[in-house]
């Protein structure tokens, strides 16, 4: 059932995403009289279609591949490599015929309308559902700590006092891609009653992709019980029960859930003393640890008070807008990060399964749902914009040129630019694809 959930999420949005984007093109393309021979959200590859209609000079359709869509613009070199038409003479209802700032227009439409999109989501998400977020203040243990601020310099317990000089009234400002993604960062802690100053790494958003899953960097320290018991496994060979609280493991104290962790895994496949706490009573069993450094506990965190920012209709849309805006800035940077060598590319270029598993989930929540689907389109209007032929940037690029040199790049140009532009976004979808299986299914 969960993977039903992902799949139809994932169809949901980037059918919206894909529809609006096309659209975007479509409409402009209208707006200065231009014909569109064709509509299809999802590609009808080897003519192969699940619907389709003719209306006016226009044939709408969906398609069964599930990777994009696109528009057929008359007069237009694209994707489609019709060159045949382009043997006649421009028609006045053709792209070619048109001024180059209208075809720049038109060529910009979608990654404008995703852009749009991605305002309006984040722009209804604060309105509807406001702000909800964990006080600084709140985190009365300090933070646990991940094997990679472990490395940078933090040590359980630490207290977030100040980002780069500023004080930190959220525990999420430090949690931040523009933190992760950022140069030059510096984290100011109190630590045993003295201030600690610890700066972040440039290649800091490269370490976390490349760690494996669990906390990697930091997380609010929570204070525990036990829930649900797992049958078979070790904590009910113990005699641990639902509600017991741990004291103890072969000798050293647990106060909190980290240092649980931190302790199985340190004695992984041993066999370790235990003291427990239940309905007062002090108890005392023998633990086998897994392999893994796990007993089978579900544990019931100490719940940390959390704050919500309320957002009017007015308030939200600049809120909405700047949410947009950090999220094109952040993958500009994280961009040129992967290209300096600073984060893998096998972890920042995912495909539709880590999508699917990971940005939207096995759980159908609205808000999870609009803001995965908004985030998508702030990244396929910044995917889009990349001067790479057959993207709408690399059409982008031959229009300014164009404008600049005051007349038409050689249509021969454009159609090898197209086919290396094809060539390069068929090898990046081919190597997500394989990145994605490789990650997801066989691991």
């Amino acid at each position: 059932m969960d993977i039903l959930i992902m799949i139809a999420q994932m169809l949901l949005g980037l059918t919206i995403l894909v529809l609006l984007h096309e659209w975007g093109h479509f409409a402009a393309a209208r707006l200065f009289g231009i014909r569109v021979e064709k509509f299809y959200v999802f590609f009808d590859a080897w003519g192969k279609k699940l619907f389709s209609i003719q209306k006016g000079d226009t044939e709408y359709g969906l398609g069964w591949l599930p990777l994009g869509g696109y528009v057929k613009i008359s007069g237009m070199i694209d994707e489609s490599l019709d060159t045949n038409a382009m043997k006649s003479e421009p028609q006045a209802w053709e792209f070619r015929s048109k001024p180059a700032w209208q075809r720049l227009i038109v060529m910009i439409g979608g990654v404008t309308v995703n852009a749009l999109l991605g305002i309006l989501i984040f722009s209804g998400i604060f309105w509807y559902y406001g702000q909800e977020y964990l006080p600084n203040q709140a985190l009365s243990h300090g933070v646990a700590v991940g094997p990679i601020a472990r490395e940078v310099g933090f040590q359980p317990g630490d207290r977030i006092i100040a980002l780069n000089g500023k004080k930190v009234e959220r525990f999420d400002e430090v949690m931040a891609m523009d933190v992760f993604l950022g140069e030059d960062n510096q984290i100011q802690v109190m630590r045993d009653g003295k201030s600690c100053l610890i700066n972040l790494p440039a290649n800091m958003a490269g370490k976390l992709l490349e760690a494996e899953n669990g906390l990697s960097f930091l997380a609010p320290r929570h204070r525990f019980r036990l829930g649900e018991i797992v049958q078979g496994m070790p904590a009910e060979a113990a005699g641990l029960e639902a509600g017991d609280s741990i004291i103890s493991i072969d000798g050293m104290p647990i106060l909190f859930f980290d240092q649980l962790q931190e302790i199985l895994k340190a004695r992984a496949s041993k066999t370790v003393p235990i003291q427990y706490l239940r309905e007062g009573e002090t108890m005392q069993s023998d633990l086998t640890v897994s392999e893994q450094g796990t007993i089978g506990i579900y544990p019931e965190l100490e719940q940390l008070k959390t704050a919500r920012q309320e957002f009017s209709l007015a308030q939200s849309i600049p809120a909405g807008a700047a949410l947009a805006w950090s999220t094109i800035a952040d993958n500009v940077r994280g961009f040129g990060k992967v290209f300096s060598g600073e984060i893998p590319v096998e972890k920042s270029l995912v495909g539709p399964i880590a999508i699917a598993r990971k940005m939207y989930g096995g759980d159908w929540i609205w808000y999870r749902f609009w803001m995965t689907t908004a985030l998508l389109s702030m990244i396929l209007a910044f995917m889009n914009l990349l001067p790479i032929p057959a993207l709408d940037g690399g059409h982008v690029l031959f229009l300014l040129i164009e404008m600049v040199i005051r007349r038409p790049v050689p249509e021969k140009v454009l159609i090898g630019a197209q086919y290396v532009g094809m060539a390069i976004v068929l090898l990046l979808m081919v190597f997500a694809f394989g990145n994605d299986i490789w990650q997801h299914v066989l691991n």
